[in-house]
């Protein structure tokens, strides 16, 4: 039992719903000899700080499955001095009852499951982080229904025998219409099909390139954000998806930990007489995995960098491209880990693709906003270098038994760092 553990007067399972709860109130040193003192079920949400107030105090710990609303319900709880703690809710699942279930069962079961020290504890993002990742949420949804309504469109063109090049521009101004109108002959009734399909495309793109503006702006003044660009192969999503899903960096004590919770490093299963080693995707953060082996695939293809001329002696040697691709994105998380905890070197020259990069991003920002921020794209750079030559210092631990790693360089490739 740990120390946590041993403070606890009293557990609480809490099986939270949007509109009410179910509190069991456990108290015991383990499962087996646990007890439930009471159990509350189905309170209004709503009466949560006033219920918590009453039958709790602050010798007591929440804890509640990972769900749509549990952040909030442990924030609530933390503003009138209560701890609480959120667990995954995918182990929370696996004890489930097949033949029986109710709010009452699970909310026993959550605090059990917690006393016995086998559940997984999820971090709680602060208010900035949990606003990046809503955020980020937004723009891969606009993302997803802007593929889809292009898909539609494409696809209602395809049924009618019409086959555009790749890249044909379909929301455009009349030009759009016009290629559109000349494929073939229309009839009224198809071409309004076409004009809502081209509407819904339209709007969707729409929403996806004002949050991608959103997400730049957020990049380009954010230190910690705009840091990470300087790293080859990432750009402002990448940047930003990296900071919205990993938020605080200290609860990564290394940077194995950071490769573990994107998922790059590899699978195995040595049980037995038997021995397996298997390659990624089976766990982490996918969406983050995704932009990290984009990025690496990128690098691989076309820059000229100390880390992409690694990668292709190491395709040379291995033969694999997948697995050069994954070693790349490794390294990336590693440089990612340091400049994240401060151990990077401030730039001291803006090198040519670092400064491409940087205005492609502002000019992602576009003239408008640009223009009601009150700058101009001049001074926008002269902003943007100055953070990176500045930088922030940190402090190496002394008590730390093992010497930091070489800082990234200014294109963030070169790192001494292996996973």
């Amino acid at each position: 039992m740990d120390q946590e553990t041993q403070s606890i007067e009293r557990v609480i399972g809490f099986d939270c719903h949007p509109d009410s709860f179910t509190a069991a109130i456990v108290r015991g040193p383990t499962p087996a000899a646990a007890l439930v003192e009471k159990i509350y079920n189905k309170v209004p949400l709503a009466q949560l700080p006033r219920w918590a107030q009453k039958h709790t105090t602050s010798q007591d710990l929440f804890v509640l499955e990972a769900s749509g609303n549990s952040f909030d319900v442990v924030r609530s709880l933390e503003a009138i001095q209560r701890r609480a703690r959120v667990v995954e809710s995918c182990q929370m699942g696996k004890l489930k009852e097949a033949h029986a279930n109710n709010d009452k069962l699970s909310a026993v079961r959550i605090g059990k499951a917690y006393l016995a020290g086998t559940t997984k504890q999820v971090w709680v993002p602060d208010a900035k982080t949990q606003g990046w990742r809503d955020w980020l949420h937004a723009y891969r949804k606009a993302t997803k229904h802007s593929t889809q309504a292009r898909n539609s469109l494409l696809s209602y063109l395809s049924d009618n025998g019409v086959r555009l090049q790749s890249g044909t521009d379909l929301t455009g101004g009349p030009k759009a219409e016009e290629t559109l109108r000349a494929a073939r002959a229309w009839t009224p009734r198809q071409w309004q099909v076409i004009e809502v399909l081209r509407l819904q495309l339209r709007h969707a793109e729409e929403q996806r390139d004002s949050w991608h503006r959103l997400i730049a702006q957020e990049v380009l003044t954010e230190p910690e954000l705009v840091s990470i660009v300087r790293l080859c192969g990432v750009r402002e999503i990448t940047a930003f998806a990296l900071g919205a899903f990993i938020g605080d960096i200290k609860r990564f004590a290394n940077p194995k930990k950071l490769v573990k919770y994107v998922g790059l490093n590899p699978a195995f299963d040595d049980s037995g007489e038997e021995e397996w080693h298997g390659g990624i995707g089976g766990h982490g953060n996918k969406y983050l995995r995704c932009l990290l082996i984009e990025g690496a695939q990128a690098i691989l293809r076309c820059s000229k960098t100390p880390l992409a001329r690694w990668g292709r002696k190491l395709l040379a040697r291995k033969g694999q491209i997948n697995l050069v691709v994954a070693a790349i994105a490794r390294k990336l998380v590693v440089a990612v880990w340091h400049l994240m905890m401060g151990r990077w070197t401030p730039v001291v020259e803006i090198e040519a693709p670092l400064e491409i990069k940087i205005n492609k991003i502002i000019g992602q920002v576009g003239a408008e906003h640009l223009a009601q921020s009150g700058k101009t794209r001049k001074q926008w750079r002269q902003e943007i270098y100055q953070r990176l030559k500045t930088g922030k210092v940190y402090h190496l631990d002394p008590n730390r038994k093992w010497p930091p790693p070489a800082a990234p360089q200014p294109d963030g490739c070169a790192v001494a760092a292996t996973v």
